[in-house]
């Protein structure tokens, strides 16, 4: 009973026939009194979606991932250098393993009493503990070169996408009269620039969903992994039920601004302050204008509206929809901290970091606070740095104007 059960399993004439009965039926990909063999577009001109393409996008995903991998090291790195991206040099916790294996089993920030539990187990004082694992988490936090590499290679993808992307519509008729979108609708061949359009962009979208447990986590975690999840559902669906023309817009539209905004985040972490301000205004402009007006105003009316005009709602109309729906939640949300940033920027002069995605939520920012009394030798290297802090001020005649550097060197004991 077993081997005939193996056998059916792995039998690809009965896999396939599962697949027909329950996944590729008519009603969920066509619309009302559409066939599979309607839709056989061979010898016409152009190519119609199958959805056995989409199987290449699996294997393109680790190709973006090496070609990551290689453009960071040999592209990235030397670029950030050049630019003047700076690491913070952060104190490395001591060895100790009990703080370690609670640390990496049980939580990185332990309460109150998990804290006392801890310092009674390895011998050393709350302050001691709490300063260990501030220094633990600080020690994982990513550093600005590590951040402006994921930037600047999004930053050339969604480059590269967009400008591919607006050149191979922009003598596309659904671009300008969003009704041809649908008209001959399921009937519609796919041209070979927006069949790669379409692959490229679902393959690299994978490769990002691939990379989010590595990626620095942000602030809008989980919501970019919704956005990921629904973008390759939305890839994947409007493909196969030839929602091309209507799925390149949607592309499209989000890749106008994408760029913008990586570009925007290798300037913050390169510390040009004015160039990273600049572009994140004109980022939220596009983003604004692209995500809450053009995205909703003119691609989900097109499928919501203008689509009903030309053949009868079936499941696919109400799944892609929904999909599109989604995006457009997560878009009045990263919205929201957009404009949260531009009314900081406006009446407080700056922006302070990139409330969108830009913020790590798992560490904490706290500066490296002094030890205890009884660290002798922590003491002394802090000492050393002030000393020679206040040598290169008295250098520059700065100091002889606020205090005498004697009188200040006598003082430090206290101030400890």
């Amino acid at each position: 009973m077993f081997i005939s059960i193996a056998m059916m399993l792995f039998n690809p004439l009965w896999m396939e026939s599962l697949l027909n009965q329950w996944l590729w039926q008519e009603e969920y990909w066509l619309p009302p009194g559409i066939h599979w063999q309607d839709v056989d577009m061979k010898g016409e001109d152009g190519h119609f979606p199958l959805p056995r393409d989409l199987i290449y996008t699996l294997p393109l995903a680790f190709t973006f991932i090496a070609l990551r991998y290689v453009f960071e090291r040999l592209i990235a790195v030397p670029f950030s250098k050049h630019l003047g991206v700076k690491d913070r040099i952060r104190i490395r916790a001591a060895s100790i393993p009990k703080l370690e294996t609670f640390y990496k089993q049980s939580s990185r920030q332990p309460s109150q009493s998990e804290v006392v539990n801890l310092g009674k187990q390895c011998g050393l004082s709350q302050r001691k503990i709490q300063t260990w694992f501030r220094h633990r988490r600080n020690q994982d936090r990513p550093n600005n070169t590590k951040k402006f590499c994921e930037a600047s290679w999004r930053f050339v993808f969604y480059l590269v996408a967009f400008t591919a992307g607006l050149g191979s519509l922009i003598n596309s008729p659904w671009l300008w009269d969003h009704r041809e979108c649908w008209r001959g609708y399921p009937k519609q061949p796919v041209a070979k620039a927006h069949y790669w359009y379409y692959i490229l962009e679902m393959g690299f979208y994978l490769s990002l969903l691939m990379c989010v447990s590595v990626d620095v986590k942000r602030k809008d975690f989980k919501e970019q992994v919704i956005h990921h999840i629904a973008t390759i559902f939305l890839i994947g669906f409007s493909y196969c039920s030839n929602y091309v023309r209507v799925g390149t817009l949607v592309m499209l539209v989000h890749d106008s601004s994408d760029f913008l905004l990586e570009s925007a985040k290798m300037f913050h972490y390169a510390g040009w302050t004015r160039t990273c301000d600049s572009l994140f205004v004109v980022f939220a402009v596009v983003f604004l204008v692209t995500r809450l007006v053009v995205f909703p105003g003119r691609v989900i009316h097109t499928t919501l509206v203008v689509s009903a005009e030309f053949f009868q709602p079936f499941f696919g109309y109400y799944f892609f929809n929904a999909l599109l729906l989604v995006l457009q939640v997560l878009h009045i949300f990263w919205a929201y901290l957009i404009l949260r940033m531009v009314y900081k920027f406006v009446f407080m002069g700056k922006l302070e970091r990139d409330e969108r995605s830009d913020a790590e939520s798992e560490v904490d920012d706290e500066e490296e606070e002094p030890e205890e009394e009884g660290e002798e030798s922590s003491w002394a290297q802090r000492k050393g740095a002030i000393n020679s802090k206040l040598a290169s001020l008295a250098h520059n005649c700065v100091l002889n104007n606020l205090t005498n550097q004697r009188n200040i060197n006598s003082r430090l004991p206290k101030a400890r």
